[in-house]
Formats: structure tokens, C-alpha cells, sequence
């Protein structure tokens, strides 16, 4: 099949248009116009036809995957997410996420770090941090590592009491209502406990002394 002419496209950047005989378009990257010597006039069997075809697959689909990962931290499992969205080749998909790895566009590590301090920061215990990294991909074999980062659970809990009450004493109505908010936010029983047989003793302590 003859090259009638190659164009660069007007609307995407870095994509070349090869218009074949007979009418067929052909969009490829400039990656397969250099690596397959592409020139008008020049001659494509079909069977090279077929593999250009595939290669501008893949050189598109990791242009997408650069353009996915310049412009916020995702995971592979994101990434793949992003790419197979639209149909997209599930199996080229995660080739794209590894050497978007390798090249250090995704950092797993890093992205799970950015979570576990922004949801640390924000108040939310351990287990709703689970839930995020798992919900965003991060692997789970770096979970326990990364949960190092957040605040001790005793400090924040107290944090979100105090913030709630104002430095107001809170009779056990308000206590319960506290460990039912705390519970949805991730702390465990465990960890909330503490804090509230303290408040308690506190309260006991001063019905006394009045």
C-alpha cells in the first residue's frame, strides 16, 4: 500500500497523520514515522501496516499515561484505571503504569505518604487511611510503614474532642455521640477509650470538688 502524504495533525500535539491510497488514514506518533523510515510514496505491507498500527497503540497510550501522571500522583492500579477507561487494551494498560514506574512518574510510595499525611492532618485514624490507600491502589505490602506517619492516635482524638467541645466538660451523651463520630472517622474503640476514661475521671473530679 503507497504513502500518498504525511502530515502533522492540526489538533493533537505530537500525533502524524499518514494518508494511504485508496483513502485509509493512518494517525501514528512521530516515534513510528523515525523508527519505520515513513516517507511519501513510500511502501507499506500489510503486514508492516499491522505492526505501525500496533505500535501507535502503545506510544499513544503512554503518552496518555505521561500526561495522566504530570499533572497529579496516581497508583498503577489508577493508571490502568485511566487508560482501560474508554476500552482501552487492558494488558498494554499495565506495561504503560511499569514504565511509567520505571521512569519515576508514578512513585506508589510517595503517593501513598501524600495521602496518609493529608488524612493524618485532617484528623482521621488508621482505619479510614486504610480505606483511602486501598480505594487509591496503593499496594498494600507498604501500608503498615506508611500508617508510621500518622499522629498517635491518643493525641488526635483528643484534638477532635477538644475541638468539638470547646473546652466545655462533656457529659456521657455527648461522650457517646463523640465515640460514634470518632469511630466513622477510623479510630478504633481502642483508641478512643483512653482518652474518654480520662475525661470521665476528670469530670467525677470536679462534680467533687464543687
Amino acid at each position: 500500500m503507497r504513502i500518498e502524504r504525511i502530515e502533522p495533525s492540526k489538533h493533537k500535539k505530537d500525533r502524524v497523520l499518514v494518508f494511504l491510497e485508496g483513502g485509509e488514514l493512518l494517525k501514528i506518533t512521530e516515534n513510528e514515522l523515525l523508527r519505520y523510515d515513513l516517507r511519501p510514496d513510500g511502501e507499506l505491507t500489510a503486514e508492516l501496516l499491522e505492526e505501525i498500527k500496533k505500535s501507535a497503540a502503545v506510544s499513544e497510550m503512554k503518552a496518555r499515561g505521561a500526561r495522566l501522571t504530570g499533572s497529579r500522583m496516581l497508583s498503577k492500579k489508577q493508571v490502568v484505571e485511566h487508560l482501560t477507561r474508554r476500552g482501552g487494551d487492558r494488558e498494554a494498560a499495565e506495561d504503560t503504569a511499569l514504565w511509567l514506574e520505571d521512569l519515576g512518574a508514578v512513585d506508589e510510595a510517595a503517593y501513598g505518604l501524600a495521602i496518609v499525611r493529608h488524612y493524618g492532618a485532617a484528623g482521621y485514624g488508621a482505619g479510614r487511611v486504610r480505606q483511602e490507600l486501598s480505594r487509591r491502589g496503593v499496594p498494600r505490602e507498604l501500608w503498615e510503614e506508611l500508617l508510621l506517619q500518622l499522629p498517635p492516635a491518643e493525641e488526635a482524638v483528643e484534638c477532635f474532642v477538644q475541638s468539638k467541645c470547646k473546652g466545655k466538660q462533656p457529659d456521657k451523651e455527648r461522650l457517646r455521640k463523640l465515640s460514634a463520630a470518632l469511630q466513622r472517622r477510623g479510630f478504633s474503640w481502642q483508641e478512643i477509650e483512653p482518652v474518654f476514661r480520662r475525661l470521665e475521671a476528670e469530670a467525677l473530679e470536679n462534680e467533687t470538688l464543687e
